[in-house]
């Protein structure tokens, strides 16, 4: 990946900004075509989690003459948004690589396979633990009052979110590792706050499940809690590893944290 330099007019920030932008949307645009004529194996293959909880002898529906293209159509769109996130990813961290310092540039292919590797870690787990759970709740809710006619568009909008919001959710340890470990946000500043960290992800948990079903917000609260605990543990190994106990408490803000009952 090229570097510019560190200082630039601002006038060429902008434009290495929309360099890197076009190159996203464009990828985006090839990718979005290409999706487009595989949308009816990935139709069968996002139906498959569903389709068991459905009543029997029943399929999912498409509602409008204009259904079918839509629903192709948006779907290659979120695929080819996610099947190019490394290149997302990757461009970002190249917008901002000439402000870090040369000991820091080592960790941006690093954070790009790491970050890839659980964004989809995230949507997979989603996929195989999350949507049937959530889909068997929902389903088993409307069948109490009414008859399911399920809607093609809508069951796959929601399982396509829920995917994706898993995905992002799964980004959490990377977010609290680097912010740690290069102090931006001290180690003890997390475990001093953790009740307010704590109420923070249960209300982003409620914010990004798309189905408001309380299966699928407990699972996602579970999750971030888990994933950010074991965040926690290996950051502390690491700090204390190169900076020593006085790396827990560092903040390149200039802030301390003295609390001995936060370094346990």
């Amino acid at each position: 990946m090229p570097i510019g330099p560190a200082r630039m007019p601002l006038m060429d920030h902008l434009g290495e900004l929309r360099r890197r932008l076009t190159i996203v949307i464009v990828s985006i645009i090839i990718a979005t075509v290409f999706m487009y004529f595989a949308t009816p194996v990935l139709v069968d293959i996002l139906k498959d989690p569903i389709m068991p909880f459905l009543p029997k002898g029943t399929d999912l529906y498409i509602m409008s003459s204009l259904g079918g293209f839509a629903i192709k159509f948006g779907l290659a769109v979120k695929v080819a948004a996610v099947m190019c996130t490394p290149m997302i990813v990757w461009q970002i961290l190249g917008f901002f690589l000439p402000a870090l310092k040369p000991n820091e540039r080592k960790w941006v292919v690093p954070t790009v396979l790491i970050a890839t590797a659980l964004f989809f870690a995230g949507a997979i787990f989603c996929y195989f633990f999350i949507v049937p759970a959530a889909f068997e709740w929902m389903i088993n809710e409307t069948s109490t009052i009414a008859a399911a006619l399920p809607d093609l568009e809508n069951y796959l909008n929601i399982e396509m979110l829920l995917m994706i919001g898993f995905g992002v959710a799964f980004e959490l340890p990377l977010i609290v590792f680097y912010l740690a470990v290069f102090h931006i946000v001290p180690y003890a500043s997390f475990r001093a706050a953790w009740r307010y960290i704590y109420v923070i992800m249960l209300v982003v948990s409620a914010s990004i499940t798309p189905d408001a079903s309380p299966v699928t917000l407990m699972f996602m609260y579970a999750v971030m809690l888990s994933l950010y605990e074991v965040a926690l543990f290996i950051t502390r190994f690491v700090v204390l590893a190169r900076d020593g106990k006085e790396g827990l408490t560092t903040s390149r803000l200039g802030l301390f944290f003295d609390d001995e009952d936060d370094e346990e």
